[in-house]
């Protein structure tokens, strides 16, 4: 029983590191996916609608079937976070993303994603989600590994510099398959396909921290996530409509097409959702970002061998400075997650001379704080009546089960 017990303690603790490594590979499928298939015509806003529908129609019978006892009432208040929610991530993050990457590149799209532990570390602390004590070293290692973030993100947007082969081709990169570009015009799109996702990563912070957020008040992730589809599919479908008046757009056939929509809606949307949510209920919103450079390596890798895409010096360097910032950022989260963690095996062990504090409803909907103890056998069944005190308003039970009876002294009633 024992090393079965460290066995499921230990699998407890690794749960979240797996989770989010297989969520990386995930990506990486998608970013070479999505990639053809913007290369073959489709639409990016058609490509986010389409994304969304198969995430919604995946996720909401589990939701409906699996959490149908504790999804929570759902608000005006959390139906409008929902809204921002399904605009954020479905509508803005991906829009820009796919704009940015079809500019560049799968690799360096996949590169600049590193970036959003700094972004998210930025707002976490805007939103006090995060604190920085000066006089600890894990604070100054998330300040400084923020710096150097975006240091390195600078030096992938300002500076290009030679190719790269890692691994030799014949084969021309997917930017110049449709003939040569002007090195000044192909600059320009690369600076600003650099830009829009950055703009997308400031997106996708702003939703994992939102997310955390409604966690809170609907702690119910299944249910959730598909709201956020949903929202994310009526509000893409209505951005579609104004951005693209050719219907023909939305016409899908067996092809890559299709491929990049329930791939990126099954893996990336539904159960990326899902698993980042429970992830940051669990480790909190900057440690889900802190897994991107895996999916870097993975998405570089496959970049050269299927699109034969050409590595820069500048995004080699750059990527170097946002990786080295980011486990920076993940070293000091860790070691937070750590001073966090242990007040609370500590309070785990009650001293025998002080009384456990719990929180018990009454027969009449008020909260009452109760103090209980332990008290050894008392011999012969003994009642105590109940007592009042004029001058205090705390009544005293006694019920005697088995070999120990348990007191609690009912204090005054208090509001949660």
């Amino acid at each position: 029983m024992g090393e079965r017990g460290a066995f499921w303690s230990g699998m407890k603790k690794v749960k979240p590191y797996l989770a989010m490594v297989s969520l990386q590979f995930g990506y990486a499928g998608m970013y070479i996916i999505t990639l053809v298939s913007l290369n073959h015509g489709m639409s990016h806003y058609i490509l986010a609608v389409y994304r969304h529908v198969v995430a919604t129609l995946l996720i909401a019978p589990f939701a409906f079937v699996l959490e149908r006892k504790i999804r929570p009432k759902l608000t005006l208040p959390i139906f409008l976070r929902i809204m921002v929610l399904g605009f954020l991530e479905p509508v803005l993050d991906q829009n820009l993303y796919y704009v940015g990457m079809k500019s560049t590149s799968a690799t360096f799209a996949s590169a600049t994603v590193n970036v959003l532990p700094a972004v998210t570390f930025i707002m976490a602390l805007a939103f006090r989600l995060e604190k920085v004590n000066v006089k600890k070293i894990q604070s100054l290692a998330k300040v400084i590994g923020t710096a150097v973030t975006v240091a390195g993100a600078m030096v992938m947007t300002l500076y290009k510099g030679p190719i790269i082969d890692i691994i030799r081709s014949g084969g021309t990169s997917h930017h110049h398959a449709g003939g040569s570009t002007p090195n000044g015009s192909a600059d320009q799109h690369w600076v600003t396909g650099t830009l829009m996702l950055l703009a997308s990563c400031c997106g996708w912070s702003g939703f994992f921290i939102l997310q955390s957020f409604t966690l809170k008040k609907y702690p119910a992730e299944l249910s959730l996530t598909a709201l956020i589809c949903l929202m994310g599919s009526v509000e893409g479908a209505a951005v579609s409509l104004v951005m693209e008046r050719d219907m023909s757009v939305w016409q899908i056939s067996w092809d890559s097409r299709l491929l990049a929509a329930v791939y990126s809606g099954v893996v990336c949307s539904g159960i990326a959702y899902y698993v980042q949510g429970v992830v940051i209920k669990e480790r909190g919103p900057v440690f889900v970002t802190c897994f991107s450079p895996l999916s870097m390596i993975i998405t570089a890798a496959l970049g050269a061998i299927v699109l034969a895409e050409k590595i820069h010096l500048g995004s080699i360097i750059g990527a170097i400075f946002i990786v080295v910032g980011l486990y920076t950022v993940v070293w000091g989260k860790s070691k937070d997650h750590q001073t966090e963690s242990t007040p609370l095996m500590l309070d785990e062990k009650v001293p025998t001379s002080e009384l456990p504090i719990t929180d018990v409803r009454s027969s009449n909907g008020e909260h009452k704080v109760h103090k209980q103890v332990e008290i050894p056998r008392i011999s012969g069944n003994n009642r105590l009546q109940d007592q009042e005190d004029s001058s205090n308003t705390t009544d005293t039970r006694i019920s005697h089960v088995g070999q120990h009876l348990s007191v609690q002294l009912s204090l005054s009633p208090t509001t949660r």
